[in-house]
């Protein structure tokens, strides 16, 4: 199979080094930076750079950009993406994505997929691109109700067949919903709590729970507003969950009332063991 990947940052320099080491795909590239598609030739990552005259032979196209950039792009080269040919894009929102790119794909027949595959560093870039990073992670896929089922089940061997070992069919709608609490919501947390002057003092002082924390804090703040901007009602009503649930601390930490905030306590302890499968 021949697969075209438009992006070749962490995510989509690590799907061709994971097609690369695990298949024996023929793998094409483009990148905004040449010198990006030069080094991925070099290091055996692509095969080839991805050009105008090689779209029509794509089996699977995988775009890995920022939300509006996947929609710019492929409504842009949909004339000569191959009828019948997959395409797979990689962003963190996927209504903004399908809405826009399920018409197009259906006017000039070739299938477009959701995707999402849930692995990252705190890097970007093709320099800390790695082949393994899918590695025992999770792939959420939203295909269209018209998708053929052999369409599905191709992207998900496809999918094993770089490490990933699980795969997750969704809705645009119960993807974005959900990922607002376990994506986004981490990381305007993350970011928040990092902003307190404590923090210019945690040395000496920090261990896991700290750096538990403040790992996402250090995000591309231009790919998580859009992100961000792209699911407002669901990751906002996190944010005012979150907020109005801490309030609830607060206020027993306050009137110093331990009664209350023991039961808050004991209420996150069971809910976590329950999440976990753990009894209590």
């Amino acid at each position: 199979m021949n697969i075209g990947i438009i992006g070749l940052g962490l995510i989509g320099g690590s799907m061709a080094k994971a097609i690369k080491q695990n298949t024996a795909h023929k793998v094409f590239g483009l990148d905004l930076q040449d010198t990006i598609i030069k080094k991925a030739i070099l290091v055996g990552a692509i095969d080839e750079a991805l050009t105008d005259e090689f779209f029509p032979t794509c089996d699977l196209l995988i775009v890995a950009l920022y939300p509006q950039a996947t929609i710019d792009f492929v409504k842009s080269h949909a004339h000569i993406i191959k009828k019948g040919a997959l395409v797979l894009d990689c962003c963190g929102v996927k209504q903004v994505i399908c809405r826009a790119l399920e018409p197009v794909a259906k006017e000039n027949g070739f299938t477009f997929m959701g995707g999402h595959p849930m692995a990252g560093l705190a890097h970007a870039g093709f320099t800390h691109a790695k082949k393994a990073l899918f590695n025992n992670a999770s792939m959420i896929l939203t295909p269209t109700k018209g998708t053929r089922i052999e369409d599905v089940q191709k992207v998900k061997l496809f999918c094993e067949s770089i490490g990933f070992s699980n795969t997750q069919i969704s809705t645009p709608e119960e993807h974005d919903q959900v990922i607002a609490f376990t994506s986004q919501l981490a990381h305007v947390v993350s970011n928040a709590y990092i902003k307190s002057p404590s923090a210019l003092k945690h040395k000496g002082f920090s261990a896991g729970s700290y750096k538990d924390m403040t790992r996402v804090a250090k995000l591309k703040e231009d790919m998580w507003t859009e992100l961000f901007l792209d699911n407002p009602d669901y990751l906002a009503e996190e944010i005012d969950g979150i907020i109005e649930r801490l309030m609830q601390y607060s206020k027993a930490i306050k009137e110093k009332d331990a009664a209350t905030l023991c039961a808050l306590l004991k209420a996150g302890r069971e809910r976590k063991m329950q999440i976990d499968g753990e009894k209590f």
